[in-house]
């Protein structure tokens, strides 16, 4: 059984075409976490997308994180990013 927010931050990553795209619930491993106190969830995102060609690893996670701010600190506490694109590995 998936959380809500996982099938949110699916809806919202598919902005970026995405080739590839995993998301892997991490809560239980942050339990009794600061952030997790108040329900606040953590999640994982692997994406592969030619829309992060030519664009530095930080350019890259300010594209995924401009399509879920209003999700965070709150309803998310942490979202880890692997990115890649079709010609480079993981940023």
């Amino acid at each position: 059984m998936t959380h809500p927010l996982e099938d949110v931050l699916r809806e919202r990553l598919q902005a970026l075409d995405p080739t590839y795209l995993e998301i892997i619930d991490q809560s239980h491993l942050h339990a009794g976490h600061a952030g997790s106190a108040d329900g606040a969830c953590h999640f994982e995102a692997h994406i592969h997308s030619h829309h992060f060609e030519g664009k530095s690893a930080v350019e890259q996670h300010r594209m995924v994180y401009d399509l879920v701010r209003d999700l965070m600190p709150h309803k998310i506490h942490a979202l880890a990013l692997k990115l890649s694109t079709p010609t480079k590995g993981n940023s």
